[in-house]
This record gives C-alpha cells, structure tokens and sequence, in this order.
C-alpha cells in the first residue's frame, strides 16, 4: 500500500481555496494546475511567456520536493484563455519538456484571476524517467 504526501509550495491560494501544490501517491506525482505566480513574493509578470517560465520553476520545485524530475513528467496539460498565448511559449515548453516528450493537451478555457494568462498542470511517474538535461532558465 502506497503512503499519500502533501506537497505545498507556500502559496496563498492552496490555503485560502484547499489544495496541495502536488501529492506524492507511490511513485506517481500529481502536480495541480500551476501558474505563472512567483509564490514567495505572490507577484506574477504580464508577460506570457515570463509566465510559462516561472510555471515550470515552480512545478520544477514540486517534483524536486517529491522526489522526481521533469524527466519522469508522463502527461500535461496546457491552460490558456486566449489560444493566440500558446505559440509564443512553445521556446520554453520545449526548453523543459522536449526531450521527454510527455503526453499533452491544450485547453483554451478561464482562469481564476485575469492577470493569469498559462496554467500548467503535470502528471509524473518516478519509474518513468528519461535522462534528459535540465534546462538552465
């Protein structure tokens, strides 16, 4: 039987709404819909693609603290309110993502506050790694 670990990055929003930043159930990683805030400072850029950036910094902590990788990311799922946003982020989806090659969706739907303009949303399982170099940022 596999134990459940909460992960939480700090932010406001999973304790003001209920949720974990990710939760750790054997060897899978459930990482929730993440965006382009910087949880520490809870600032967030209007740039879209300094958005995505900082997406995949802070999922990038989450796997850390779970005790995976980007490497093991098998699915994930691309949020967006306007489909025009999506494109101008593909350099830096790549950058983190393109020798893993997961399983991916893009949604073109609402988010909860305006200024966010990407969610990402992961799913990763440890026994699935590819070796892959991290990218520097």
């Amino acid at each position: 039987m596999s134990e459940r670990r909460l992960i939480s990055s700090g932010s406001t929003f999973e304790r003001e709404i209920g949720y974990s930043r990710a939760v750790v159930d054997g060897d899978w990683v459930h990482v929730s819909g993440t965006t382009g805030f910087d949880y520490a400072a809870m600032t967030i850029t209007e740039d879209v693609v300094e958005q995505a950036e900082q997406c995949w910094r802070n999922i990038d902590a989450a796997l850390t603290e779970a005790g995976a990788s980007t490497a093991d990311i098998v699915r994930v799922r691309y949020l967006l309110p306007d489909a025009a946003d999506f494109e101008p982020c593909f350099p830096v989806l790549r950058r983190w993502l393109g020798e893993v090659r997961p399983a991916a969706t893009m949604q073109v739907c609402g988010l909860s506050d305006p200024r966010m303009r990407i969610e990402i949303e992961v799913t990763a399982h440890k026994n699935s790694r590819i070796p892959v170099s991290h990218p520097s940022g």
